[in-house]
């Protein structure tokens, strides 16, 4: 079963297309979990019991994991979502030529460990650097199209020959990479207007679209454009994983995690709206 078939199953099941970043940064982390045995798997084991029944999707970003404890609980955290029968794209935006690429891409791989089930990938290096994580036909892979960082414009918009922007190229790419309808791409909700002028070139691609939350971004503009057939995910992590800080803060430890749960139900309900 391809991934945009299980992630439709899930979209239905729990009535979201919410996807909740689990990014543990460890100096943010409250407490009650800071001292435990692997306290990011703790936390986001707690992020995830407060928060399952929104989520459409977890979306751990590799870079708070990138150390020994921190693949551990990676993939502990995987098998934890997979658990409540939520599925995982990690965001980590590889891409790289040769045995990297497949070195790279086997995160993807159930044998060794809980895998997850999609990938964030950069395209700068072309479709030999992303031909092993494509070549995975039963897993997402989301190709960076239009990011939402404002740094994002100085290489993204440039106007190539064609007079086109370079993230339309990239995006008719990705589109002509999409053999086996396992591509996604990531577009950003603080640009509303290129979130539409994109779903116009691609209308059957789901999108990942990152920045609604605490970057700010439109979320009535990322569920109309970021769902083809009703499929795509909206993404926030620090608005909902870090909603209960300033009570954590105040010595009421016990509502962190609840007040996580709540963020995802009035996120999620707020995107639905726009359903």
């Amino acid at each position: 079963m391809q991934f945009f078939d299980r992630l439709a199953d899930r979209i239905d099941a729990v009535d979201s297309v919410l996807s909740v970043g689990l990014d543990p940064d460890p100096g943010r982390l409250p407490d009650a979990v800071a001292d435990a045995d692997l306290p990011r798997f703790q936390f986001n084991r707690r992020i995830i019991d407060a928060t399952h029944e929104h989520a459409a999707c977890y979306k751990p970003n590799a870079a708070f994991y990138e150390d020994p404890d921190g693949w551990r609980a990676l993939r502990e955290t995987i098998a934890y979502a997979h658990g409540k029968d939520v599925p995982v794209l990690l965001d980590a935006k590889r891409a790289d030529i040769g045995n990297t690429a497949r070195q790279y891409a086997r995160i993807l791989d159930d044998d060794h460990g809980p895998a997850a089930d999609a990938i964030t990938v950069n395209p700068f290096l072309g479709r030999d650097s992303l031909e092993p994580f494509l070549q995975r036909e039963d897993k997402g892979v989301f190709v960076l199209g239009r990011t939402s960082n404002p740094g994002g414009a100085d290489l993204q918009n440039l106007e190539l020959a064609s007079g086109e922007p370079l993230y339309e190229r990239v995006v008719h790419l990705a589109d002509l990479w999409n053999d086996t309808g396992n591509v996604g791409l990531v577009v950003g909700a603080t640009a509303p207007e290129e979130l539409e002028s994109i779903r116009e070139l691609v209308p059957e691609i789901p999108f990942l679209v990152p920045g609604v939350g605490a970057q700010g971004g439109d979320a009535e503009a990322a569920v109309e454009h970021g769902l083809a057939d009703g499929v795509g995910l909206v993404n926030s992590s620090r608005g909902i994983i870090f909603a209960g800080e300033e009570a954590a803060d105040r010595g009421n430890e016990g509502a962190f995690f609840d007040a996580a749960g709540q963020a995802a139900k009035q996120l999620s309900g707020r995107l639905n709206q726009y359903r």
